[in-house]
C-alpha cells in the first residue's frame, strides 16, 4: 500500500498546487486525515463499500466543515470515490511529507491544547529549525489531552513542553 499512498499523495501535491493551494490542502487533509485516524468506527465506515460513495463522502464533507476549500473537498470526494477513503491518514502523512520536501522543509507535527496563532506557529517554527538545524514546516494537532503546553514531533526527536509531563514529573520527584 506504501507505493499506491505515495502515488495518491503526489497526484494530490500536483492538484494542489496547480490551484495554488497545497499548503491549504495539505493542512485541511492532515487534520482530517488525524480524526479518520483516531476513530475506529469512521475508518470502518469509510471502507464500508455496502455504504454508497454519496455518502461517505457526505460524512468526511461534514468533518471538513464550510471552512474547507473545496478543492480539499474535491480530493477527498475523489479519495473516496476511488475506494480509498479509510487510507486519509497515510495519504495525508504522505502528502504533508512530499509538500514540505518540495520546499526543503522537514516536517514537525505540533500537539497543543488549543490551535496556535500564526505568531505562536512561527516561533514554534523558528525555535525547533534551531534546536533540531532543519528548515522546518509546523503541522498543528489540536489534542486536548495535552492539556497546555506543547508536544513536537520531527522524525524520531521529540520535544515534549507539556503540561502533563510537567506535572508527571512533578508528581515523581515529591514521591
Amino acid at each position: 500500500m506504501t507505493e499506491k499512498v505515495e502515488e495518491y499523495a503526489a497526484g494530490i501535491a500536483k492538484l494542489a498546487d496547480a490551484e495554488g493551494e497545497l499548503n491549504r490542502v495539505a493542512d485541511e487533509l492532515y487534520q482530517l486525515g488525524r480524526t479518520v485516524e483516531s476513530s475506529d468506527q469512521l475508518r470502518t465506515t469509510l471502507s464500508d463499500r455496502a455504504i454508497p460513495a454519496s455518502r461517505r463522502i457526505g460524512v468526511l464533507e461534514d468533518l471538513l466543515g464550510d471552512s474547507a476549500s473545496p478543492v480539499t473537498v474535491n480530493l477527498v470526494s475523489m479519495l473516496v470515490g476511488a475506494g480509498r477513503g479509510n487510507h486519509i491518514g497515510p495519504i495525508a502523512d504522505e502528502l504533508v511529507r512530499q509538500a514540505a520536501e518540495s520546499r526543503g522543509q522537514a516536517v514537525a507535527e505540533v500537539r497543543s491544547a488549543v490551535a496556535l496563532s500564526e505568531d505562536q506557529r512561527e516561533r514554534l517554527r523558528g525555535a525547533l529549525s534551531k534546536a533540531t538545524g532543519l528548515n522546518i514546516d509546523v503541522v498543528v494537532v489540536v489534542d486536548p489531552e495535552i492539556l497546555g503546553g506543547v508536544v513536537a514531533q520531527v522524525g524520531d526527536t521529540v520535544f515534549d513542553g507539556s503540561v502533563r509531563t510537567r506535572l508527571e514529573k512533578m508528581k515523581e520527584r515529591l514521591s
